[in-house]
C-alpha cells in the first residue's frame, strides 16, 4: 500500500505564480517597513513637540504593522492569502 499525502501537491504554474507574488511582497514589505519608519520619525518630533503622541498616526502605523504581519504570512507559506493589493487593507485592531 502506498501512503497518500493529506494535501495534493501545487502544480508547476501555480507555484511560480506564487513565487512572483512572493517577490512583489517581499517588495511590498520593503515598502511597507520604510514608511512605518517614516512614521515613527515624524509621530516622534509631533510628541517630543505636543508631549502627545497623534492619535492617526497611531492608527495608521498599527494597520502598517498588521499589514506587514500578513505579508510575512504569506511569503513563508503560514497562508494562502495574498495581502494588499490583492485583498482588502488590514484593519488597524
Amino acid at each position: 500500500m502506498a501512503d497518500t499525502p493529506e494535501t495534493p501537491p501545487q502544480d508547476k504554474r501555480s507555484i511560480w505564480i506564487r513565487a512572483l507574488m512572493m517577490i512583489l511582497m517581499a517588495m511590498a514589505f520593503q515598502l511597507a517597513a520604510t514608511l512605518l519608519g517614516l512614521i515613527a520619525v515624524v509621530q516622534w518630533i509631533l510628541a517630543l513637540v505636543s508631549d502627545a503622541p497623534n492619535a492617526r498616526l497611531t492608527h495608521m502605523g498599527r494597520a502598517v504593522g498588521s499589514y506587514l504581519r500578513q505579508i510575512a504570512g504569506f511569503v513563508s507559506f503560514d497562508t494562502e492569502e495574498v495581502p494588499f493589493p490583492f485583498s482588502d487593507w488590514p484593519s488597524s485592531s
